[in-house]
């Protein structure tokens, strides 16, 4: 039998995921720059949002679950004047504001976001993977069957205005897993009364690991030596590695 393609590497690899891959095509590609048989990654991002994909290879897919269960750091933008059936910028438009509506004043947007800070309910998005009878939401939702969703709660460390200029608003947000950023800026529309949507998604921080870390795409597939970029075990922060691994590591 043949043997499979790839060199066995033990690593983690801080991926700055460019706008309009999928994540898997981004660890894809990214597999094959290092020429990685085992290989994979620790929370999607859809593919019109960028920044850090923590992928993992070997040994290191140990992490995941830890990493899925990990706090996440991001940059938002939100479109004031209209909602969309998604949550974000590729879904349809359902709602619109007031004619006459000129944007938002930074006092009424600020003491709107202390409303979001702390634990909160969010009603997951119908555009998402969550499964319903063995199917995700998002194939019901193509067919334009809306089902009952129960709110689940989720806690946001920080949400903090960036920046305000005209119908638009950079955010950032420190969230529990589960957050839904989509789903927070339409619920930020709707108590301004206004309606909004999510523009652009920059993830920034996932547990320990930073974006300013994490290296493009193409300057990977541009390197002579890929592999050098790897965080090896022994240098994966304490907590994440299971004690089986670390022991192994020590011997």
């Amino acid at each position: 039998m043949a043997s499979r393609r790839g060199q066995m590497l033990d690593g983690v690899l801080l991926l700055d995921k460019p706008e309009g891959l999928s994540s898997n095509h981004a660890l894809q590609r990214a597999k094959r720059a290092l020429d990685a048989r085992k290989a994979g990654h620790t929370g999607t991002l859809d593919p019109f949002a960028t920044g850090l994909l923590v992928c993992c290879l070997g040994k290191a897919t140990k992490i995941s679950g830890s990493m899925l269960e990990a706090d996440k750091g991001y940059v938002a933008t939100l479109q004031f004047g209209e909602e969309t059936d998604s949550g974000d910028l590729t879904g349809n438009i359902v709602a619109t504001a007031d004619a006459g509506f000129t944007g938002i004043a930074h006092a009424e947007l600020e003491s709107v976001l202390t409303r979001f800070r702390g634990e909160i309910e969010q009603i997951p998005p119908m555009h998402s993977a969550l499964k319903r009878d063995g199917k995700p939401l998002y194939k019901y939702a193509r067919q334009g069957i809306e089902l009952e969703r129960p709110p689940r709660r989720v806690l946001i460390h920080k949400l903090e205005l960036l920046r305000l200029e005209g119908l638009r608003a950079d955010v950032f947000v420190e969230c529990s897993k589960g957050t839904y950023i989509r789903t927070l800026a339409q619920d930020i529309g709707r108590v301004l009364g206004c309606h909004a949507h999510l523009a652009a998604l920059r993830r920034t921080r996932v547990g320990p690991f930073v974006v300013e870390d994490a290296i493009g795409l193409e300057a990977l597939q541009a390197m002579s030596g890929p592999q050098s970029v790897l965080i090896p075990l022994d240098a994966v922060p304490a907590g994440l590695l299971p004690a089986t691994i670390k022991q192994k590591e020590e011997l």
